[in-house]
């Protein structure tokens, strides 16, 4: 059931769309997005208000993408832009750093020329049509700990050590 509220800004009418966007499934959630939703916000959103503990996802759709190259020299991503592709392929993982959300996600989309593009997911905004996410639910709250000298954020599979706990 899709519902449209009218809302009321300075004089202009703004719609806002309150589509359901995810479903409850017998391994976790079943996610549709629609045009213009930010892809990687609504997994945040979803695993903050279902309290994942912690899952992988995977997924495919029309995008808009910012995929990053890591830098290990500078420790940053190197960042390019593809619009209008579609997304074949997205895998990722959802833990948690310093009590918020830490999503680590790849992708590969293609162009109108099947050309392939992938790499680090820094940034999916839906395209023309939809994105379909299945999150496959963990039971277990994994952590991600920034590494050094590695200089990226590394899932832990065993609690973290923290000193004075052995």
């Amino acid at each position: 059931m899709t519902m449209i509220f009218c809302l009321f800004f300075a004089g202009q009418v703004v719609a806002q769309d309150t589509t359901k966007r995810y479903t409850k499934v017998p391994v976790g959630y079943l996610m549709v997005l629609r045009q213009g939703d930010d892809v990687l916000a609504h997994i945040e959103s979803l695993a903050v208000k279902e309290k994942i503990p912690s899952a992988n996802f995977s997924g495919m759709g029309f995008v808009n993408a910012r995929f990053g190259f890591f830098n290990f020299s500078t420790k940053e991503y190197e960042p390019k832009e593809f619009n209008n592709v579609e997304l074949a392929s997205m895998q990722g993982s959802i833990a948690w750093q310093d009590g918020k959300v830490s999503l680590h996600t790849h992708g590969v989309v293609t162009d109108k020329d099947f050309k392939a593009y992938g790499g680090h997911l820094l940034k999916a905004v839906v395209g023309t049509g939809s994105v379909e996410i299945l999150v496959t639910v963990h039971d277990k709250k994994l952590e991600r700990v920034l590494e050094q000298p590695l200089g990226a954020n590394v899932l832990h599979i065993a609690p973290s050590y923290r000193p004075g706990n052995k």
